[in-house]
């Protein structure tokens, strides 16, 4: 099954999940969906409330295709660890960072004229620090553009599965030169390696503990249940036989249906369902030929830009907005779905010229420090003008 043949199918459904998420943004925020909610309240009410949710499927696909690059066959198939975070660190930060200058300055141009709640005030040094090495959620730091924390989580996750993955390799390594590797076989019988089984049990704390208190939702492991299924699922579709995919199967579905016993969470409704689709799918010949639909193939693509840049978008077209046509229905709409095209626009932009390009340490350190210093010059130039 080759890369180019799974990539239709997951970039279609990264594409939906997307744009659930920029839609959730924009009626969650306003003042724009405030407006619009006249005349479609329906809409606006399902968007706010449910397609937030939208985030559970890019947590199960990141486990799903982070299972893909870091142990394929169960087994890290990496040698540096270190070096495996740090990369995915920079691929990370470069676009993330180039994103949050430009939501600086789209808040800083409009906030003297739009005064509205979805606008953050000054970024002050600790804040902006914090964001820089995707520390905001923990160090408690007011977030200066919608979604980021997701990033942060995202690279927290990749970095525990990476280090658990590592750790139990060296593990086995370890007990291999000691006791041979015929005695280990004897001892561990299962099928399922070391670095499976801690996955597994990760999967386990997360769904039955970490997840049922939010004040862990600044950490990996509140979400490691969501992600750790993606990474079963991936697990489960590369199983050569029947069998063991349906082994995999059930133990995904007894570990969600054990944890919605113990308290339903919607949530992990929809990561459990959306890992046992993708064993499915993923199975079908009929899928792995899908060629997609072109558009939303590129949409899951460009999603991550996407994603990091329609904050900014979607502020700055509610400024504008509301500001000229603030009881106009049909402009709200209308503004709505223009910040839609324009968050995609912004998106495809920013992935040919920051994201699809391979960056560097140097790279990462410039957007970094160019993150800091624009928050910082636009607070002191807003500051010289009051």
């Amino acid at each position: 099954m080759s890369h180019a043949q799974r990539s239709a199918f997951i970039d279609c459904t990264k594409g939906l999940a997307c744009a659930a998420i920029v839609w959730h943004h924009l009626a969650f925020y306003g003042p724009m969906s405030d407006v619009a909610h006249q005349a479609m309240p329906g809409v606006i009410d399902w968007l706010n409330d449910y397609a937030r949710m939208a985030v559970q499927v890019f947590l199960v696909l990141g486990g799903f295709l982070g299972a893909a690059s870091l142990a394929p066959r169960g087994h890290a198939r990496f040698d540096d660890p270190g070096l495996k975070i740090a990369r995915r660190f920079v691929r990370l930060v470069v676009p993330y960072a180039v994103a949050l200058v430009l939501a600086i300055v789209v808040q800083a141009a409009v906030r003297p004229w739009f005064d509205h709640p979805s606008v953050s005030d000054d970024p002050d040094l600790w804040q902006l620090l914090a964001h820089a090495l995707l520390l905001q959620g923990v160090l408690g730091a007011e977030s200066i553009s919608a979604g980021v924390w997701y990033v942060a989580i995202d690279f927290q996750l990749f970095a525990l599965t990476t280090l658990l993955l590592a750790g139990a390799s060296t593990a086995a390594a370890a007990l291999r030169a000691r006791f041979g590797g015929r005695l280990l076989n004897r001892c561990w019988p299962w099928a399922v390696s070391g670095a499976q089984a801690l996955v597994v049990l990760g999967v386990a704390l997360s769904l039955l503990g970490f997840n049922l208190d939010a004040q862990w939702d600044m950490w990996a492991w509140y979400f490691l249940g969501a992600y750790g299924l993606g990474m079963l699922a991936y697990w489960a579709v590369q199983s050569p036989r029947p069998l063991g995919a349906w082994g995999w199967a059930l133990l995904m579905l007894a570990l969600v249906l054990a944890a919605l016993a113990l308290q339903w969470r919607p949530r992990v409704a929809l990561a459990g369902a959306t890992a046992l689709a993708l064993v499915i799918a993923m199975r079908l010949p009929a899928v792995l030929r899908w060629p997609g639909w072109p558009p939303l193939n590129r949409l899951g693509q460009i999603s991550y830009s996407v994603f990091l840049v329609h904050f900014a978008v979607c502020v700055g077209v509610n400024a504008v907005e509301s500001h000229f046509w603030p009881q106009s229905v049909v402009a709200a709409e209308l503004g709505m779905l223009l910040a839609f095209v324009l968050s995609v626009a912004a998106g495809h932009v920013l992935y040919e010229r920051v994201e699809r390009h391979v960056p560097t340490w140097q790279a990462a350190l410039r957007w970094q420090a160019g993150l800091v210093g624009t928050g910082l010059l636009t607070t002191a130039l807003l500051s010289g003008m009051r």
